[in-house]
């Protein structure tokens, strides 16, 4: 299926970006108003790279401590709403507000849990940053970095952030070109077309337990 082709894919390539998602968002209240998306985006990757390589736990496969991490530094800066938005479709018209906010809620787990699980294979990938092709008042922005690790292509990896206020969130990832988002958008389809969108919230929180029971394995 398009779901079995797609998914595996997006988790060999996690692991090389996973770190850097997570930074965009660490601390950002912290960085007075009008810093620019790029040097954000590198002042706190900086300071994240430096506490995963310190962070044996986390380094062992303690997928646990890594979604703690996440939950507890992560998630109010990323718009996971605008996310859900962007992977569901066009098919998002037919859930009502209560599906949507459950639908939110699901893929920000399955989301947080992905990133945690890829934060534990991080190891040593050197990150260029690329210069930053936006006007001072652009609200909307890309960016744009490289990944290079030893025995491999360098892989492209773009951050789509959005200012909300005096933050910037980040609201979707493109690596290689495939946005991480909509890259779920056939499965998610598929899923409504088997059993609407109730039979799509099933689905997500199957994947979500089932991610729950590894991470717990992992203890």
């Amino acid at each position: 299926s398009s779901r079995q082709k797609r998914e595996p894919g997006m988790k060999k390539i996690a692991s090389l970006f996973a770190a850097l998602t997570l930074g965009i968002g660490i601390q950002c209240a912290a960085f007075a108003q009008g810093i620019a998306p790029d040097a954000l985006v590198k002042s706190v990757t900086d300071d994240v790279i430096t506490i995963v390589r310190q962070d044996k736990a986390i380094q062992s496969g303690d997928t646990r401590k890594a979604v703690d991490l996440v939950e507890a530094k992560v998630l109010p800066y990323f718009d996971f709403a605008h996310m859900t938005r962007l992977a569901v479709g066009k098919d998002w018209r037919q859930a009502n507000a209560e599906q949507k906010t459950v639908l939110t809620h699901e893929f920000k787990n399955l989301l947080v849990r992905t990133y945690s699980n890829a934060l534990t294979q991080y190891r040593n990938q050197h990150i260029d940053f690329k210069p930053l092709k936006a006007k001072p008042e652009d609200t909307d922005v890309v960016v744009r970095t490289e990944v290079r690790q030893p025995g491999a292509k360098p892989v492209q990896i773009d951050y789509n952030l959005e200012k909300q206020g005096d933050d910037w969130k980040v609201y979707d990832v493109m690596v290689a070109g495939v946005s991480l988002v909509t890259n779920y958008r056939d499965s998610f389809g598929q899923e409504v077309r088997n059993g609407g969108i109730d039979g799509l919230i099933k689905s997500l929180k199957d994947k979500n337990k089932q991610l729950d029971t590894t991470v717990s394995a992992k203890k």
